[in-house]
């Protein structure tokens, strides 16, 4: 296969991770307009506790990618790679219309869990790809290709997308959305080569992974420490607007340069990940805590919120190709499962900073709070860590 053939279809499995990037990550940037559209009685009554619920908007979709992720990729191991990934940008494509076209907050909320069932699959099959196209000795790198459509949805994406939400309102966002799965399917269907799946996969092979102590923990160290960028990125828009005093036209600009952060944080982390994942682990939560704390010392401040916000995702991206090989190397034959489960692992990060980083704006300590709350969480993801890798010694030990 020759390697034009080979980046044109990196670049259309990286077309899915942007457009799972943009709606994933446009709520962020427009939690106040869906507010006042779903919630307008409390948004007119309590502005902060309207735009502190509307976030579960956000959390429903990380629901949805928790739940999707492992039962997907279990059920469907055997199934030809590309024809999987079709289903999956279908089942996105009609779950994002459904998102933008509903008329409740209830029913607009049951759509969003809907949407982010395809979502973990999707990222672990398009990995799996990736990194057969790599070759060997390149599966950090072929996982962060994948995800740097998602990073770079976070540059290019979700501010384009936000300033649309902002200007024509949050369901036509969606609705463009809507439109990049669609380009993606087709995208998929053309570029793609037909790979087998797993002859050998059944559901109790897959789900042997879930028997895999280590297997526990690295899901852990993902979902603990990525709510720390979560609790922090979920309110983005009004530490903008509210913290930090600038216009909401800044928004989308502020946006922009988190996801500069992100792009460059997952190419970085792809290269530390194929050199090891152990320290790979730690320079990416040190390298957080630290941002987490600067954000939340110096975010009243213009040039201190885009500084901490570009660091946090910087050093939050880096986290994301080193958790997703971690797991395959440590989940043995259940490779479909353990590339999905990074998606369950960063979700329920997303959905529990989105919470709690909730729960501190509704109770009125303002929006820079969701930083401290995500220093708590990235701590945790050190301990976690140590864990694992504790763990590992004792395994090689034990050889």
């Amino acid at each position: 296969m020759s390697r034009a053939r080979v980046y044109a279809a990196l670049l259309a499995l990286a077309l899915g991770g942007f457009g799972i990037g943009s709606t994933e990550f446009v709520a962020m940037g427009l939690l106040p307009e869906i507010a006042r559209d779903l919630l307008p009685g409390l948004y007119a009554a309590n502005t902060e506790e309207a735009i502190g619920q509307s976030g579960w908007v956000i959390t429903a979709y990380a629901l949805g990618v928790v739940v999707g992720a492992p039962t997907i990729a279990a059920v469907a191991g055997r199934v030809p790679r590309r024809r999987l990934l079709l289903w999956l940008a279908a089942a996105f494509t009609l779950g994002t219309v459904a998102s933008a076209t509903l008329p409740t907050f209830e029913l607009v909320i049951a759509a969003r869990f809907l949407a982010g069932l395809p979502h973990g699959a999707y990222f672990g099959v398009a990995a799996l790809v990736a990194a057969s196209l790599m070759g060997p000795g390149k599966r950090g790198q072929g996982v962060a290709l994948v995800l740097s459509g998602l990073t770079v949805a976070t540059v290019i994406g979700v501010p384009l997308i936000t300033a649309v939400g902002q200007s024509a309102g949050w369901r036509a966002a969606y609705l463009v959305v809507a439109a990049l799965f669609a380009a993606t399917f087709v995208a998929v269907r053309i570029l793609v080569p037909w790979q087998p799946g797993d002859a050998n996969s059944t559901v109790r092979r897959e789900l042997a992974a879930f028997g895999s102590l280590q297997v526990w923990v690295a899901v852990a160290v993902g979902a603990i420490g990525f709510g720390g960028f979560f609790a922090v990125y979920s309110y983005i828009a009004p530490m903008v607007t509210d913290s930090a005093g600038m216009p909401g036209g800044a928004v989308p600009w502020v946006l922009a340069s988190t996801g500069i952060g992100l792009t460059i944080g997952n190419i970085i982390g792809g290269r530390l990940a194929d050199a090891g994942t152990a320290r790979a682990m730690f320079f990416g939560f040190a390298g957080l805590i630290g941002s987490l704390a600067l954000l939340g010392l110096t975010g009243t401040t213009p040039v201190g919120l885009v500084a901490g916000t570009f660091l946090v995702g910087f050093t939050a991206s880096i986290m994301s190709p080193v958790i997703q090989t971690r797991l395959m190397d440590v989940a043995g034959d259940s490779q479909t499962l353990a590339a999905a489960l990074n998606h369950s692992a960063l979700n329920v990060g997303n959905a529990l900073g989105a919470f709690l980083g909730g729960l501190v704006v509704a109770a009125g300590w303002g929006y820079l709070t969701p930083a401290w709350v995500g220093l708590l969480l990235a701590l945790g993801g050190v301990v976690l860590a140590t864990v694992s890798v504790a763990l590992e010694r004792r395994a090689r030990l034990a050889d």
